[in-house]
């Protein structure tokens, strides 16, 4: 089939206007630019034309077409029973973003409801189309012009990536200038729900109809057997080819996160202000943390365009849900089949400090508290035996340093790192490379969180803590801990503890300060639990707030 692309300048350009609209009179299939998103549009009361629909895209049979009108008068056309609240929303939103639900008339095939007994009406704001609409004297039944579940089409270029070859006719409107869906309400049930997030802000919708329930589905994804209520509902979609993870919560300590959990070459989704952090990522930015609109149109263009990458991976930033971020946030969700990392329902304690200051018994009165400890040290020695990559990576910069039942000979290491700062740096940042990424990996599920580093600072570990706490003691006291605890003679003790940072580099660079003087194991636990009782209280009240 050849497609052909229709340039119209504008709604006055009669005899291509009815050209495209002798497409969806004869039961073609014709991409309509809107304001959201492009739509893949045929006549809803045709259902041969809507069954093409869903051939051309690939698209789901259960999942419902939402028709496109041209004001509110035909609403009474195609629906039964419009409440008054309907024609308020459509006198204060028309022509825009909105979508509702209502019962539907006869006249609407199965075919383009999903078998519903409801359909959704939406009066889009572009010209041209409105236009065509009239022209065709038809409604137009028109979902997203994209492949199901690639990235939505926001301009005509990305229509043609997929439909070209498929469909009748593009139509060239230029690039859309909300970039997300509309948002969908239903108004059969009391109070109203929203079903999808979109272009319209939900503050806004409550201002018109007060109290408005949200669907589960627009934060979570429908149990299996569920059937959709409105597009984008059920299936994963918008996602592009390589898997996305999701970072939502507090900006910084997300995209700081995504700088220590992204491997080297990984997509990035992120907010202008951070691309700083990802000198070795792709990074698509999205506008600046604040700028919803900018989010909202560029997202999907984001997305779509890591397809012409190599990346296996992508790691995106989410919005808040206020306003536009609600839409966006949810989009990228689906992207990611809803795997979401919150940064804001982990609270997490990053553990430093010098030998002998008593961090083993301060991470055991946290973890009786019902934290979940890594420690960083024992995950390093861990990652010795099991990754293939921290192994590969110490041997190319080491040489043979592995023995021949494949543990590490420690002694042939420290042989060529203690003697030389240069090469204690590289292994130091070998390490680096490999550790927080796995650590990052090990967060994930858990509430609250004490990670134990003896480089939380240098390492950046810090950033994604909510709170740092340097655990120091007098040196005296550490060199008697340190003989007690290893067995070893003062001299020795007394050099092991000089050869750290000393105490007021924790203590400078940490928010909080533990200073263990206690007499016994026992007794730091005890006073560390109170301590820790205490800023969880506070970060519990933080979060609240």
């Amino acid at each position: 089939m050849e497609t052909k692309r229709f340039t119209i300048q504008d709604e006055n350009d009669a005899p291509l206007i009815e050209e495209a609209a002798r497409i969806i009179k004869d039961g073609g299939l014709l991409a309509i630019p809107t304001e959201t998103v492009y739509g893949l549009g045929a006549n809803a009361l045709d259902a041969d034309a809507v069954h093409r629909i869903f051939e051309a895209k690939g698209r789901p049979q259960d999942n419902p077409l939402i028709l496109h009108i041209a004001d509110a008068s035909y609403l009474a056309r195609y629906c039964t029973d419009v409440p008054e609240s309907a024609y308020r929303l459509a006198e204060r939103f028309w022509p825009g973003p909105l979508t509702m639900i209502l019962p539907r008339r006869d006249c609407v095939p199965d075919v383009t409801t999903g078998g519903l007994s409801t359909v959704g009406m939406r009066c889009p704001d572009h010209a041209v189309t409105l236009a065509i609409i009239r022209a065709a004297d038809v409604p137009i039944a028109a979902p997203s012009a994209n492949l199901s579940g690639r990235p939505s089409c926001t301009t005509a270029a990305h229509v043609f990536e997929d439909m070209d070859g498929r469909i009748d006719g593009i139509v060239d409107g230029g690039a859309c200038a909300v970039g997300v869906e509309s948002t969908i309400i239903d108004l059969t049930c009391d109070p109203p729900r929203l079903l999808r997030p979109g272009g319209l802000a939900l503050e806004d919708l409550r201002e018109v109809l007060g109290e408005i329930a949200v669907d589960k589905a627009v934060v979570s994804q429908l149990a299996e057997g569920e059937k959709p209520r409105a597009p984008g509902m059920k299936y994963r979609h918008y996602a592009p080819k390589a898997p996305v993870t999701v970072v939502s919560g507090d900006a910084k300590r997300a995209a700081n996160y995504i700088a220590l959990r992204a491997e080297c070459g990984a997509g990035v989704i992120c907010f202008d202000e951070y691309a700083p952090l990802f000198p070795r990522c792709t990074v698509r930015t999205i506008g600046a943390a604040a700028d919803e609109r900018a989010h909202a149109q560029r997202i999907f263009d984001a997305l779509r365009s890591f397809d012409e990458t190599d990346v296996c991976a992508i790691y995106a930033q989410c919005p808040d849900a206020r306003g536009l971020g609600l839409a966006v946030g949810n989009r990228l969700k689906k992207a990611a089949g809803f795997h979401v990392i919150d940064m804001d329902a982990m609270r997490t304690v990053g553990i430093t400090g010098p030998t002998g200051a008593g961090k083993t018994s301060v991470l055991r009165a946290l973890a009786s508290l019902g934290a979940h400890i890594i420690d960083c040290d024992a995950l390093y020695h861990e990652m010795l035996q099991s990754s293939e990559e921290l192994r590969s990576a110490i041997a190319d910069a080491f040489g043979d340093v592995f023995a021949p039942d494949g543990t590490l000979d420690r002694k042939r290491l420290g042989a060529c790192v203690f003697s030389d700062k240069d090469a204690l740096l590289r292994l130091d940042l070998t390490v680096r490379e490999h550790l927080p990424r796995e650590l990052m990996r090990r967060m994930e599920g858990h509430s609250l969180i004490g990670i134990d580093a003896i480089k939380l600072i240098e390492s950046g570990i810090a950033n994604v803590c909510d709170v740092t706490l340097a655990v120091t003691a007098p040196e005296e006291v550490r060199i008697c801990r340190i003989m007690a605890r290893d067995g070893i003679d003062e001299a020795y003790a007394t050099a092991r503890a000089k050869a750290q940072k000393p105490s007021a580099f924790y203590e400078e660079n940490c928010g909080r300060v533990f200073v263990n003087t206690a007499a016994t194991p026992a007794q730091t636990e005890k006073q560390a639990r109170a301590f820790f009782e205490t800023i969880l209280s506070e970060l519990e009240v933080k979060g609240n707030g």
